[in-house]
């Protein structure tokens, strides 16, 4: 299971942690900072998974606008696909 890190951008309201897309737009869609607002922007980190995964994390530049499809990416993608793209975006640009 990877997780990954919501740290919003806004330093009045705190982040989260999810393991999937749709904990991501539930917390997400939530979140509120400490004056009320809607929080809409999000840097994500890696934080536990596979070292495959964080290495293909890294090479894709995940962000707010990818984390979705990573998650999905990490579940279906084998190892061979993983090493693929990390070597051919991450190495070779």
């Amino acid at each position: 299971m990877t997780t990954l890190f919501a740290q919003p951008y806004d330093i009045s309201a705190n982040g989260f942690y999810f393991e999937s897309a749709e904990d991501y737009q539930e917390k997400s869609s939530k979140l509120l900072n400490r004056y009320g607002e809607p929080v809409e922007e999000f840097e994500i980190q890696f934080i536990d998974g596979e070292g495959i995964d964080c290495d293909l994390f890294k090479a894709l530049s995940s962000s707010q606008c990818t984390c979705e499809k990573f998650l999905d990416i990490v579940e279906e993608w084998t190892e061979d696909d993983k090493i693929k793209v990390i070597i051919a975006v991450g190495e070779i640009g």
